[in-house]
């Protein structure tokens, strides 16, 4: 599941997304209302968590022009104030629900479950990009016929970000940020150590990855491999 955080606070964000990651979502971020609309609109997330007090487009305007463009995206909305009158303005505006800073990240996934679920959105069963299927109930792999490969967590992680950007190059950086959190220590060697064991699990031959590509400078990219291309085990 994937889910947009919007917030401008440079130390709530990343915590808020790194929670979520947690919890085996795929968390996105952007600071700024017009960022957020264009995320919506490019990456189309499951949730959007929106704080009120953004700069330039406040949050109550994302709400509105996603709404009048006929998104139906469930909207958690965060503010720092305690104002019903900012709680009812929301909830007109098209929120699905709101909850007052600070809070504990256990009644934020709380109420993200409970939001999931009214949508009818909240999903355990397997995702697939082409013939490989990633079971995040289980935590593991499947290609094609075989047997499912566990995978440890960052190992879970990393095929999940690219999993769900089957197709399309992602950056080193956003690796980093969706496996290791933002404010955690990692770095470029980390990530190269971490995807060559993932491609022990996925390839057929890891010296010559077909699914997980290196592309040079930028990050990696997983390709929706042939029904043919099988894993050695």
């Amino acid at each position: 599941m994937k889910v947009l955080v919007v917030d401008d606070d440079p130390e709530l964000l990343p915590l808020v997304a790194f929670a979520l990651r947690q919890a085996g979502l795929l968390a996105l971020e952007a600071r700024r209302g017009d960022e957020a609309l264009e995320q919506v609109r490019r990456e189309r997330p499951d949730l959007v968590i929106l704080d009120v007090n953004l700069p330039g487009l406040d949050g109550f305007a994302v709400c509105r022009l996603l709404r009048e463009a006929g998104d139906r995206t469930p909207v958690l909305m965060l503010t720092a104030r305690d104002d019903e009158g900012d709680m009812v303005r929301g909830l007109d505006l098209g929120a699905d629900d709101y909850l007052t800073k600070p809070f504990s990240p256990r009644t934020l996934l709380a109420r993200v479950r409970a939001l999931l679920r009214r949508a009818g959105l909240e999903r355990t069963e397997p995702v697939d990009a082409g013939d490989l299927r990633l079971d995040e109930e289980l935590q593991a792999v499947r290609i094609g016929n075989q047997p499912s490969v566990r995978l440890t967590q960052l190992e879970f992680r990393l095929l999940q970000l690219l999993v769900a950007n089957a197709g399309r190059t992602v950056t080193a950086e956003r690796i980093l940020t969706h496996v290791w959190g933002a404010t955690a220590y990692s770095d470029r060697q980390h990530l190269k150590q971490l995807v060559h064991r993932l491609r022990h699990k996925l390839e057929q031959d890891p010296a010559q990855p077909r699914r997980l590509v290196t592309e040079a400078g930028l990050g990696y990219r997983l390709e929706a491999a042939p029904p043919g291309d099988r894993p050695a085990g």
